[in-house]
């Protein structure tokens, strides 16, 4: 079965990127939901940021998967043809394997850079949830003498990017069952860390979402760029 010709999402992906952006700037719809994970009674959220196991598992455990995999992946592009074609891996093999690689690298990257400019609170630091700063959304200004002089910003999402960047796998298909299997895997990866974060007042739902988009394009860019352009 021929798969979808993934380039064609691009501009849909862009305009659902600025869609979700400004129904979560005019809506309370992050913190509706954000008060499900959070006990007002005990001031608590549903899963303890300090809680090792999950820690381990779902943050530091989910970045070693996703950085051991990547670097199969970038031996296999570096590797012997043999290597490729036992994974039916179709040409150009190693310029989509390298769009894995850089998307994993590259859009997390960039995410962490963002964030630095819009300096948006985690929900566990607003007032709402026991902080001590006030719940602004993106293109909200902080009022005179409360912007924090030290933040650790939260949007976009950085930490389930990781994860949506294997949405790139998809990349390395052209059926449409694999190409969903890639998608899968990325969608799989991403919404369990962007579960916990948000589960532990770390992320809003909108910063997960613009997060998986935020990737879903940069693959998009790259495939274009690396795949496209190879020989």
């Amino acid at each position: 079965m021929p798969g979808w010709k993934l380039s064609r999402t691009l501009w849909p992906a862009v305009f659902l990127l600025v869609a979700l952006f400004f129904f979560f700037e005019n809506t309370s719809v992050d913190l509706w939901l954000q008060d499900f994970f959070f006990n007002f009674s005990t001031g608590s959220w549903l899963v303890d940021k300090d809680a090792l196991g999950l820690k381990w598992i779902f943050y530091k455990g989910a970045k070693g998967v996703i950085i051991v995999f990547t670097l199969s992946l970038l031996i296999l592009a570096l590797g012997p043809r043999r290597w490729r074609e036992h994974f039916n891996i179709p040409e150009p093999a190693r310029a989509r394997l390298l769009v894995v690689v850089l998307s994993v690298i590259i859009t997390p990257t960039l995410i962490g850079q963002i964030k630095h400019y819009t300096w948006v609170a985690c929900p566990w630091d607003i007032q709402r949830y026991g902080g001590d700063l006030p719940y602004l959304k993106v293109m909200e200004p902080y009022p005179p003498g409360t912007r924090p002089e030290v933040l650790i910003a939260s949007f976009p999402a950085a930490h389930p990017s990781g994860g949506f960047a294997l949405l790139a796998l998809a990349g390395l298909a052209v059926t449409r069952r694999r190409q969903l299997l890639g998608i899968a895997a990325g969608l799989g990866m991403g919404g369990i860390m962007g579960l916990y974060q948000m589960a532990k007042g770390a992320h809003y739902l909108s910063h997960v979402l613009i997060s998986a988009l935020l990737c879903w394009i940069m693959f998009l860019i790259l495939h274009r760029l690396v795949v496209r352009r190879s020989p």
